[in-house]
């Protein structure tokens, strides 16, 4: 998408309560070059940008393309809906507005989402007066979505919470060979009693804050005990950080915040049992091998997979991965991107990504290179994990997790070696049907919103919208 920056500029002259004139002499330039500017028909360069952000003390990488794109992305999924089939709002149609007026798309979003919550709501609202429970509390909300964009906002890398962590190891002389007895010790320390309980179908951890007492099912595997307690340290001694960092704009109810704790608490955990600067080091040394890592650390290949995603510290970051799990029904439970490709909002993962695939073949490792609709390459591991709460009878959900790169960060990964990845073989996949606009695709749900749709009743392919026989 090409760049346009005149409509940043007018938009930051005018919150800053300037005329063109006032800001044209603040930068030098004459009114009517920054008339010109403001209507793209000039380039801002590169010294006027500097100029820009000192006098605003601006970070320039806020007039760079990311937050277009991730708009841009957003957009395309929500006209994706059949609703809005036949209106004509193609991708040029809505690249258009958001480059000439981004506000008016992050508008349009912000209904759609309200849209969606209200359909839901009514849904929920028809199935409680068919049940005849009280109607007191229908409201529909999606904390979910508001604590996965924080995430995404923080770029899933805490400081406060990684700083935490650090101090835990030091106060409470934790031990890598011996980690729960030493979270155990620490929590005693601190006037709370531990237990372990048998397994039972229900919670696998319950603090009772008046009797000062953790219960633990002693179901749990070694892995799950050490999170669960470094869970619980988080949450009674560093309950002024969860609060302080929860209490973001972005969050607007009391269940996004709660959520968002509990997040935080799992983000501390993740950094207890993986050390940064140690975890790091060894993500370097042994190439991002996850199985290695896992039982150097104790941990599982999920919890591997997540602490990898958070390796974010300046001057000392990782591979910029991107990470999602999946459930049988394709639904993305979560997600985040530091490597740039887009996830569906609104819908669930393209049946051609790795991720998918991998439910198909439980267990086993599936590696793909993949090219998304608009061009970039992605080098991509995936494998399905179960979880237990232990015992015959006990339900064993069964998730898939992804976790990728750029294709230029591939030759740092184990799981490389021996690809040549100049020639091996890419697979096409998409975020959601209504934005790929790849007409052969076999698995082909939708018609692309991009493309003018053509049938022929004469001939059928693998799916009414599947055009695999030109």
């Amino acid at each position: 998408m090409k760049l346009r920056l005149g409509v940043k500029v007018r938009a930051l002259r005018r919150r800053e309560g300037l005329t063109q004139v006032r800001l044209a002499e603040r930068l030098g330039i004459s009114a009517s070059y920054l008339n010109l500017i403001e209507h793209d028909k000039r380039p801002l360069t590169a010294p006027l940008l500097i100029k820009l952000a000192s006098l605003f003390e601006l970070d320039v990488t806020t007039f760079g393309s990311e937050q277009d794109s991730a708009l841009e992305s957003d957009l395309l999924e929500v006209f994706g809906d059949p609703m809005f089939e036949g209106m004509g709002l193609t991708n040029v149609v809505v690249r258009e507005v958001i480059s000439s007026a981004p506000e008016v798309g992050r508008a349009v979003l912000e209904l759609y989402r309200s849209y969606r919550n209200a359909e839901a709501q009514a849904a929920r609202l028809a199935l409680t007066v068919a049940d005849g429970q009280d109607m007191a509390d229908t409201h529909a909300r999606l904390p979910s979505e508001e604590v996965t964009a924080f995430v995404q906002q923080h770029r899933n890398h805490l400081p406060a919470l990684e700083e935490g962590a650090m101090a835990l190891w030091r106060d409470a002389r934790l031990q890598p060979d011996d980690l729960c007895t030493g979270l155990a010790r620490h929590l005693e320390s601190l006037g709370i009693r531990v237990r372990f309980c048998p397994a039972k179908a229900g919670a696998i951890r319950r603090y009772d804050p008046g009797r000062r007492e953790l219960s633990l099912s002693d179901g749990l595997a070694r892995s799950a005990r050490r999170f669960q307690l470094a869970h619980q340290v988080a949450l009674i001694t560093l309950a002024d950080t969860l609060d302080e960092l929860s209490s973001s704009d972005g969050l607007k109810s009391e269940a996004s915040r709660a959520l968002c704790r509990m997040v935080l608490a799992n983000y501390f955990a993740g950094a207890v049992m993986m050390p940064y600067t140690g975890f790091h080091t060894a993500c370097e040394a042994e190439r991002y091998d996850i199985d290695l890592l896992a039982r150097r650390y104790g941990a599982t290949f999920e919890q591997v997979c997540h602490r990898m995603t958070t390796l974010q510290r300046s001057g000392q970051e990782g591979v910029p991965f991107h990470f999602l799990k999946v459930d049988t029904a394709g639904n993305i439970s979560k997600r985040f991107s530091a490597s740039g490709i887009r996830f569906a909002r609104f819908g669930g993962a393209c049946p051609r990504w790795n991720v998918s695939m991998s439910l198909l073949s439980p267990g086993r490792l599936r590696i793909q290179v993949s090219k998304m609709p608009g061009g970039a390459h992605y080098f991509c591991v995936a494998r399905t994990v179960r979880r237990s709460a232990g015992g015959f009878r006990a339900p064993e959900i069964v998730h898939a997790i992804g976790l990728g790169c750029e294709l230029s960060y591939a030759g740092r990964l184990v799981y490389a070696d021996g690809m040549d990845l100049s020639s091996v073989e890419v697979v096409p996949i998409g975020v959601t049907c209504r934005l790929c606009d790849r007409p052969r695709c076999e698995q082909r749900a939708f018609p692309s919103l991009g493309a003018e749709l053509h049938l022929d009743e004469n001939v059928r392919g693998f799916g009414f919208y599947t055009r695999s026989w030109e």
